[in-house]
Parts: C-alpha cells; sequence; structure tokens
C-alpha cells in the first residue's frame, strides 16, 4: 500500500503526453536513445581520461589543463544523458522504476556524484599546488569515479535484460 503513490507517480508520468510521444513518435525514442549515448560516451570519456591521468597515465600531460578541458566536457555530457534518459524513462516509466538495474544505475549515479563532491571539497581544492603526480585522495576519488561510473554504464545496459 504504502509504495502505492509512488507508483502511480510513474504510472502517471508514462501515460502523460510525454509518455505517449515517445512510445508513438516513430523518431523520438531512437533520437532520445542516441543523444541518450552520446551524452554518456561525453561523460564518461572525459571523466575516464581525467582520472586515469590522476591515476598515473600519460604524466607528461599536465594535469590542470587537462581538467579545464574535461570537466566541462563531462557536465555537458551529463546533463544531455539526464535530459535524453528522462524522455527514455517516460516510455515505460511505471515498468522500469522496478527494475533491479535501474534502480542500482541510480544509485551508481548518485554515487558517482556524490565521490564528485568529495572530490572536489578535499583534494581538487589544492589543485594549484599539485607537482606532476597527483596526491592519494585525488587518485582514490578517480579510482572511485571509474569504478562507479563504469559500473553505471553496465547497470544502464542491462536494464534491457532484466
Amino acid at each position: 500500500m504504502e509504495h502505492q503513490p509512488a507508483a502511480s507517480i510513474f504510472l502517471a508520468l508514462q501515460e502523460s503526453a510525454l509518455g505517449h510521444l515517445m512510445r508513438s513518435s516513430p523518431v523520438m525514442y531512437p533520437a532520445a536513445e542516441i543523444l541518450h549515448i552520446m551524452g554518456f560516451v561525453l561523460l564518461v570519456g572525459s571523466i575516464a581520461a581525467l582520472d586515469l591521468r590522476l591515476l598515473g597515465i600519460g604524466q607528461t600531460i599536465a594535469i590542470q589543463p587537462l581538467a579545464r578541458l574535461l570537466l566541462p566536457l563531462s557536465r555537458v555530457g551529463f546533463i544531455v544523458a539526464i535530459a535524453m534518459g528522462f524522455l527514455l524513462f517516460s516510455a515505460d516509466a511505471a515498468h522500469v522504476v522496478g527494475n533491479p538495474a535501474f534502480q542500482a544505475k541510480l544509485l551508481l549515479i548518485a554515487a558517482a556524484l556524490v565521490n564528485v563532491a568529495i572530490a572536489h571539497v578535499g583534494p581538487w581544492r589544492k589543485l594549484g599546488t599539485w607537482q606532476g603526480e597527483a596526491p592519494a585522495g585525488a587518485k582514490a576519488t578517480a579510482l572511485a569515479s571509474l569504478l562507479l561510473w563504469l559500473g553505471a554504464l553496465t547497470a544502464g545496459r542491462l536494464i534491457a535484460y532484466l
């Protein structure tokens, strides 16, 4: 009984004009899916490149200019992926919300965002003082970032199979 109000929200989204449009248009769902993939490629690709640099790969590349290039790209990718993900979700929200892979994906994204916050209030505050190699705290958040974002991608892909 206590889950009924939440379930009705997802059913309402699914049965909304947006949900109907996403299901009935021959263009909208595929376009949203393509843009969703492009968004997470931009997000995870840029973050993975930066994380790998923080973990010591490509030490000849300065971290600060690399971060200035890649972090804005990751933000754009995140916004596109979230916006398109919402459109995709609206097509079958009442069913997808109960999918364990979808739930894992949301949990992993939330954990990755917490990790971003920790990185930015922690080791990233002193980015200008880093000399070549990233400090241990930055390496720890980089490793967590890689694992969490790759986990979110994996869980997202498994939604279709669970």
